[in-house]
């Protein structure tokens, strides 16, 4: 699937969109808990990238994935480390505690992509990239004055240093002209997931209702999503992906403030304006740069 800059822009939007749907969801289940909500999330995705990954990139795309060499392996474990780290910091802790952690992606992504690979980084992409923080840094400020509980906090932590590591060395396959097939990364990191949280999730205790919600979540927010988020990698840059990435955290709060009652504060309004502004400036610079 080759992608325009404008159509890979609006479909991290979708896919954002689709990553935020997580938390709502997570907030209905009625017994499953902890590990065991990772293990089904994760199972469900590998589930449906066996089906997803073989209609649209040949039978072989399996064979292929043993010459996929470093890259795939790496982004692999970066996917399982986001996939278990975010189940399990929202368990611990509310989802817009969890989203606003996440935010931090693009300062690392800038960072990691900068020290490792020499990315150099437009200025409109650093002014958006500091006004973003600042959004976050206000909400997650507040979020700490209020008891936020650190646990969950530390776990939800390693979530955007994972996204980080994962964009950078996809971003880097890329910049080397290698023909490194990413996309079955996600499926890698979903069964090492479901490896890692199977025996920390015995005995099952999901209801019927909690395996359905969760086979919703393998599907429509990790397996497709995460596909297509690998595929606008390929016409947008590691920092601009992980910008974009940060609506979930507010596509997130929003729909757990619909769907699941947690009604975030002001201080969630006033960062979240500034984020918005921040993609919103990066965005229409960038448009108006090119062609």
């Amino acid at each position: 699937m080759k992608l325009t800059h404008n159509r890979a822009v609006l479909l991290m939007v979708a896919v954002t969109l689709m990553w935020s749907t997580a938390g709502v969801v997570t907030r209905h289940l009625e017994q499953a808990r902890s590990f065991e909500v990772t293990f089904w999330r994760s199972f469900f995705t590998v589930l449906s990238l066996l089906v997803i990954l073989p209609l649209f990139q040949g039978r072989d795309v399996f064979h292929r994935m043993r010459s996929g060499g470093r890259a795939l392996w790496i982004s692999g474990l970066c996917w399982c480390g986001m996939f278990t780290f975010f189940m399990l910091a929202l368990t611990l802790t509310s989802v817009a505690n969890v989203l606003i952690t996440m935010a931090l992606g693009p300062l690392f992504t800038a960072l990691a992509a900068r020290l490792f690979i020499g990315h150099r980084i437009a200025a409109r992409t650093w002014i958006a990239i500091v006004v973003a923080g600042c959004g976050i840094a206000y909400m997650y400020g507040s979020q700490l004055a209020q008891g936020m509980s650190l646990t969950g906090t530390l776990v939800a932590l390693f979530i955007p240093i994972s996204g980080a590591a994962n964009w950078t060395v996809t971003q880097h396959a890329h910049a080397q002209g290698k023909d490194i097939d990413l996309i079955p990364a996600v499926l890698i990191g979903a069964v090492l997931s479901s490896l890692l949280t199977l025996p920390l999730a015995l005995p099952f205790q999901a209801s019927g209702h909690d395996l359905v919600l969760l086979a919703g979540l393998g599907l429509v927010q990790l397996a497709i999503p995460c596909t297509l988020a690998v595929v606008c990698t390929k016409a947008l840059k590691a920092p601009e992906v992980a910008l974009l990435g940060s609506l979930e955290v507010i596509f997130g709060i929003l729909l757990a403030w619909v769907g699941a009652n947690e009604v975030p504060g002001p201080n969630v309004f006033a960062g979240g304006t500034l984020v918005f502004g921040a993609l919103a400036f990066n965005e229409m610079l960038g448009w108006r740069g090119r062609p």
